[in-house]
């Protein structure tokens, strides 16, 4: 088993917001939904074996325990690339022996992990 993708969650017209996180500032690439979900809103991401579909909720409320943990080559330089762009950085060294990592938001609140 393996995993194949997660999902997030943003307000209808919020796409354009997960853009500036998921592909601007953590340097994901948009993939082309096909065109009967594409009909429903939302955008698609992907880099390595990661891949994150932001999806349209009506009643949209971020997750804010529930979190994509992404794994990514330089956390230094990742955290301070987010803090740059204006997104939360909150390192979290001591819950997990031995494992670096930090939280931060995407553009709509919901919880992410960098590892």
């Amino acid at each position: 088993m393996r995993l194949d993708h997660v999902q997030v969650s943003c307000p209808p017209g919020g796409e354009e917001v997960a853009r500036a996180f998921y592909r601007d500032a953590l340097g994901m690439t948009e993939l082309e939904k096909p065109p009967l979900l594409a009909a429903r809103g939302g955008c698609w991401f992907k880099d390595g074996t990661a891949e994150v579909h932001v999806g349209v909720e009506k009643d949209f409320k971020p997750a804010l325990k529930a979190h994509p943990a992404l794994a990514v080559d330089d956390l230094d330089a990742m955290a301070d690339s987010l803090a740059a762009k204006g997104y939360p950085v909150s390192w979290d060294n001591d819950t997990i022996p031995g494992r670096r990592r930090f939280h931060t938001a995407d553009g709509h609140g919901n919880r992410v992990e960098i590892v």
